[in-house]
């Protein structure tokens, strides 16, 4: 369902069985089917826990030749049954906003995927980026958010390239997540932000985040929200925007655009 929808080209999507297997494994998986066949794949994560948890849509495909017959729709409200809090980042396609409004979600900021060259990007003095493990930074993003992402974490550093790392400023520990040191993705995959952070800060945090990848002389990529204090910086520096989504959801809040640095698919 992801190649007929055009998401081939995505390492860490629905086409790439291990992806599958951690959804399956940390959220719930649904496929649609008609006439004996499968037609369609939607996931979804929780986030969190209690009455503030997130229930985030990871992915929904549908073939395109079977589109128009209501199995989007059957999918969410299988994977959003008693859901409270609920979220997304959506593509442009034609159908998707009129259906995840139907869900109780609007439409809040795009999402920018970014993608430049890290040799231009300043090393910001003051700030040391390290590795660490991803139980540590899961540790860390707990005491920041609330949301244990431990198994996200793990699963993201044991692609090959990925790695957990910590960005600090003397003995302050201002952010934590991991990073994609080479291949196709390589750029940032997820990073927490602490709170205390100003904007500054959050912004220097990533431009050093992504200056310190292993330079290869190829480009980096982060997909960052459009208020976020850092892409200011990173447009200036001659990166671009080629594609955005949208943050879709039930309320503004559930995600801070000047602070996350979000997976599009896991956030």
């Amino acid at each position: 369902m992801a190649t007929a929808t055009g998401q081939a080209d995505e390492p860490w999507g629905g086409t790439n069985p291990a992806y599958v297997r951690h959804l399956m494994a940390v959220g719930r998986v649904v496929v649609a089917e008609q006439a004996g066949s499968v037609v369609g794949f939607g996931a979804v994560e929780r986030i969190g826990s209690g009455p503030g948890a997130v229930t985030m849509l990871c992915d929904l495909f549908v073939d395109p030749a079977v589109h128009g017959r209501g199995l989007g729709r059957a999918m969410l409200a299988d994977l959003w049954a008693g859901a409270g809090h609920r979220m997304t980042f959506s593509s442009l396609h034609a159908h998707a906003l009129p259906l995840y409004t139907s869900f109780g979600l609007d439409a809040w900021w795009p999402l920018l995927y970014l993608h430049g060259p890290t040799d231009r990007l300043p090393i910001i003095d003051g700030l040391r980026r390290s590795g660490i493990t991803p139980g540590v930074a899961a540790g860390y993003e707990a005491r920041w958010t609330g949301a244990d992402r431990h198994p996200d974490l793990q699963e993201w550093a044991a692609i090959p390239g990925g790695e957990a790392v910590a960005v600090s400023r003397d003995d302050e520990v201002l952010a934590t997540g991991v990073v994609m040191t080479r291949g196709a993705a390589r750029g940032i995959v997820h990073l927490a932000i602490s709170p205390a952070a100003d904007d500054g800060s959050a912004a220097a945090v990533v431009l050093l985040t992504l200056a310190e990848l292993d330079n290869d002389g190829s480009t980096a990529s982060v997909c960052l929200p459009a208020p976020h204090p850092a892409v200011r910086a990173l447009l200036a520096a001659g990166w671009r925007s080629d594609e955005f989504d949208l943050f879709m959801a039930t309320h503004p809040t559930l995600v801070d655009p000047r602070r996350a640095v979000p997976s599009p698919g896991q956030a």
